[in-house]
């Protein structure tokens, strides 16, 4: 049986499963056992130590940003911040980037791909150093576009690190005394930087993604490296670009190792793809400018009014059309290869596994059309992305209950709290006269059964409304809700097939009968070669977007600027 709900405000909430193959004499795992135990046996000593004084703070914010979400839900809101976020994801950044170096900002393009790689790399790495969770689902209700970042962790927040680098980046360049920009349009771009940031940041609380702490180290981290960046990014790039290829080897070799000493998370979080995919950048980049400011297409200038935005469209349509381009025949043509080359490197004792991807010695071949990553869109995907914004829930997804491995423990961890709390580890008071997920969802369902006989208007002033009275002690009571049901581990008996457990998060009524509500979002298997495949595709991008593509546009009728030169 599966049954799905919509909330008020159109998204759809997840679906009710029902799994007859559970009894009611099946074991349920105790709860604080797994939870805690999961964590202690997955991370070193030290780091398990450092995650437990930080997830006090995790747990204290969650009743308040529950009850700031409730007291300003609005379909409105929801979809302005669901769809405004795409503007901090790496996605949209890898795909605005290149135009930069292609119109004549190379040096601002530059610094934007170093403090975002920076960005993503740093926040990643502390992610999966911590493994701290988002705040819990319930109370909070999950706003999000992005089908992968419930599998990620919540601490620091990568949205707000790049929204503020950004911001702090284009600020102090336009504040730079150098800087032509009249006076009345460099105050009109700092107030948008401004507001962009803060939008951004703002749209991860009320969207129930992030805490407040989340969101205040990934702001800071992200300002730092700004400042970071704006002050000695360009005496770096003069230094390298003044000497041999050694230096230049030694700054990539730096960023391979940064790659290798990425922590293992305690659970299977694609933070690490997210690294690997902007380092790739990062080298691509490197490379690409070393050479071409040593070429003689260096000084090349750009000049709008000159070539005519006819021009300038087509050239940035065909850079664009060389990077997909690239990327189509690449990925596949390195998950088909790289394999065999794997299983020779293993039977020399020289590979490097890492935890949460399959050695290739356990795997024939790969789908040809797997998403190996979520920073760029394939070909294939671009209608659907169209589709789903203009939409009648413009992209968006809203969730209540845990959607992750982290999610669940933590649900598991908070109870056992509760527990030791009330003094009684074999009982949980009040359990019955609280609303657990199910309930909420069942609520949510009748509520928009209800809507259907109202006005537009009575719709939109009853959407997510909480009792005036609603406090955040409230909220606090729904955490930790649902009854944590882990099944023995179960193969597809296909070739792939997962062997590990299927952990499930039900509700438990008076009676005392178990449903599954919600099945974990199971993160798809992962294949050694994809590491690699992911660093030499996106090499490729920055390589391509820095130095091949401008080179060719001085070969191609129209779209060349090389007769601007000043002799």
């Amino acid at each position: 049986m599966d049954t799905s709900h919509s909330d008020a405000n159109g998204g759809a909430l997840p679906a009710i499963q029902i799994d007859p193959t559970i009894e009611k004499k099946e074991q349920v795992v105790d709860a604080g056992l797994q939870s805690l135990d999961h964590y202690k046996r997955a991370l070193p000593t030290w780091r398990y130590f450092l995650r437990q004084q930080a997830l006090p703070l995790v747990r204290w914010e969650t009743p308040y940003l529950a009850w700031l979400q409730a007291t300003l839900r609005s379909p409105t809101l929801d979809s302005y911040f669901a769809i405004t976020a795409n503007l901090g994801t790496h996605t949209f950044f890898m795909i605005g980037l290149p135009i930069l170096f292609w119109c004549g900002n190379a040096s601002f393009g530059k610094g934007l791909v170093h403090i975002l790689a920076a960005g993503v790399f740093f926040t990643g790495f502390i992610k999966d150093f911590f493994s701290l969770p988002r705040p819990l689902s319930p109370p909070l209700h999950r706003i999000t576009m992005s089908g992968s970042a419930a599998l990620e962790y919540g601490f620091p927040s990568t949205h707000s690190a790049n929204a503020v680098s950004v911001a702090v980046y284009g600020i102090l360049c336009l504040r730079d005394p150098d800087n032509p920009i009249q006076p009345s349009t460099q105050s009109a771009l700092e107030m948008l930087a401004y507001f962009y940031a803060i939008s951004i940041i703002f749209g991860r609380l009320y969207c129930g993604m992030h805490g407040f702490v989340d969101v205040i180290i990934g702001s800071i981290m992200g300002a730092l490296i700004s400042l970071t960046e704006f002050y000695y990014g360009p005496p770096f790039d003069a230094y390298l670009l003044d000497n041999n290829w050694t230096s230049l080897s030694a700054m990539l070799l730096v960023i391979i190792i940064l790659i290798r000493v990425h922590p293992e998370p305690a659970d299977d979080c694609p933070c690490f793809d997210d690294s690997v995919a902007f380092a790739g950048v990062m080298i691509g980049l490197e490379i690409g400018t070393w050479r071409f400011g040593r070429s003689s297409f260096a000084d090349v200038p750009f000049d709008l009014n000159a070539l005519g935005w006819f021009a300038v469209i087509s050239r940035i349509l065909f850079g664009v059309l060389i990077i997909f381009a690239w990327r189509e025949v690449a990925k596949p043509s390195l998950l088909r290869g790289l394999p065999h080359l794997f299983r020779l490197i293993e039977t020399w004792g020289l590979s490097l596994p890492r935890r949460f991807f399959m050695p290739a010695s356990e795997y024939k071949k790969i789908p040809l059309r797997l998403r190996v990553d979520n920073v760029m869109p394939n070909v294939s995907d671009l209608p659907g992305l169209i589709t789903a914004v203009r939409g009648p829930g413009r992209g968006r997804s809203v969730s209540v209950g845990p959607q992750s491995a982290a999610d669940a423990y933590e649900t598991l961890a908070y109870r056992d709290r509760r527990r030791r709390e009330s003094g009684s580890v074999g009982s949980q008071p009040g359990l019955r006269s609280k609303a657990s997920v199910q309930d909420m969802a069942v609520q949510d369902d009748n509520s928009n059964n209800n809507r259907s006989s109202t006005s537009p208007a009575a719709r939109s002033s009853a959407v997510s409304r909480p009792p005036l009275r609603q406090k955040p002690s409230d909220f606090e009571k729904q955490m930790g809700e649902g009854t944590v049901v882990v099944r023995p581990a179960e193969t597809n008996g296909k070739e792939n097939g997962s062997a590990e457990p299927a952990v499930y998060i039900g509700s438990q009524d008076e009676l005392g009968h178990k449903e599954v509500f919600s099945k974990l979002v199971k993160p798809r298997v992962r294949y050694d070669v994809e590491v690699v495949t992911k660093l030499v595709v996106y090499c490729g991008i920055g390589w391509l977007a820095v130095e091949v593509i401008p080179v060719l546009y001085e070969f191609i009728p129209g779209l060349g600027a090389g007769h601007l030169r000043v002799a």
